[in-house]
């Protein structure tokens, strides 16, 4: 057998994505999870159904320190991918407590076991664009100075902090992947672009008359998922760790990607979608914009999905799933 990978948060959209591009490369793949998520797999684990016969699920929580110390002594992971976090931006601002409890206190765990039990495991940390915020230069890249302007950047920067302390405090082989927005048919529902993609399928078929969005002039960076997973796996592979910003270096607003949603679908957005303040962020974060060159030449990552391909690919599964589950 390959090596051994543990991955938390597998059961999100880029843990699936990564889960399925490990098993591809042989690897046995191990995945953390609340133990609520076995009791009900049809909801929690609907992005892991055609590999769960192929990987293995540990029940334990971010938030106890003995529940992972547990894991990683047991399985001695080859690579540690620390993906799972409270990451939904809006509700970071509505329960900052749990957010950055969950983030930093998790991140601080896992670091720890990791450095305790199993110090030759190679340990990734999923950073975030958020953590640029109120960006201090445009594009962003791996020496732009930290501006956070919601809870879940806050708790990102720390992350960031702590993980670059146990690589120079340690020696631990530690790195942090500055990821730009990305999505796929696997987002949550909770996020502008699922929010998008799955109301215009269900305008397409009747089911729905309007879509509420919120501020349409924001401005994002977006990639494809599984074109990022690839660049995280990339960064593992390196004799020794360095952080990368991981970006497509194009910019689109809301307002595009709702009008190439619903033009996939041959609807015109301006009838069908109102704005809300309700949806506005308390301090919205306005130009987001990567410079991956640095991942271009030391990992060879380069993003393969345009934006036009990734709506369309949005869009087109929504369509599906709506006319499947009548809703």
């Amino acid at each position: 057998m390959g090596k051994i990978a543990l991955i938390t948060g597998i059961t999100g959209q880029d843990g699936s994505y990564l889960a399925e591009l490990l098993l591809k490369k042989n690897y046995s793949v191990h995945g953390v999870v609340r133990r609520v998520a076995l009791e009900d797999r049809t909801h929690r684990l609907w992005r892991l159904r055609k590999i769960l016969n192929k990987i293995t699920l540990h029940a334990a929580s971010l938030e106890s320190y003995a529940s992972l110390v547990k894991i990683v002594q047991k399985i001695k992971p080859n690579e540690v991918y620390h993906l799972a976090a409270q990451s939904y931006v809006s509700y970071s601002f509505e329960d900052e407590f749990s957010t950055l409890n969950t983030n930093i206190g998790g991140t601080h765990y896992i670091l720890s076991a990791v450095k305790e039990f199993s110090p030759k495991s190679k340990f990734y940390f999923a950073g975030s664009s958020e953590m640029f915020g109120k960006v201090k230069e445009v594009p962003q890249n791996e020496k732009t100075p930290f501006n956070p302007r919601s809870s879940y950047g806050i708790s990102k920067v720390t992350g960031y902090e702590l993980t670059k302390n146990y690589r120079e405090a340690y020696n631990l082989f530690c790195c942090t992947g500055i990821l730009f927005n990305h999505e796929s048919p696997r987002r949550g529902f909770e996020f502008v672009t699922r929010k998008i993609s799955h109301g215009a399928a269900r305008i397409k078929l009747g089911i729905q008359k309007n879509l509420e969005l919120g501020n349409m002039d924001a401005k994002r960076d977006w990639g494809h998922s599984e074109d990022y997973v690839l660049a995280m796996w990339k960064m593992l592979q390196l004799k020794k760790p360095e952080d990368f910003v991981i970006a497509t270096g194009k910019q689109h607003s809301v307002r595009e990607f709702a009008k190439l949603a619903f033009e996939t679908l041959d609807l015109d957005y301006r009838k069908y979608i109102k704005y809300n303040k309700i949806y506005d962020r308390p301090s919205e974060v306005d130009s987001l914009l990567g410079n991956y060159s640095k991942a271009k030449k030391i990992i060879k990552w380069e993003p393969k999905i345009s934006f036009k391909e990734l709506v369309k690919n949005m869009v087109t599964e929504d369509l599906k799933l709506v006319k499947k589950q009548g809703y």
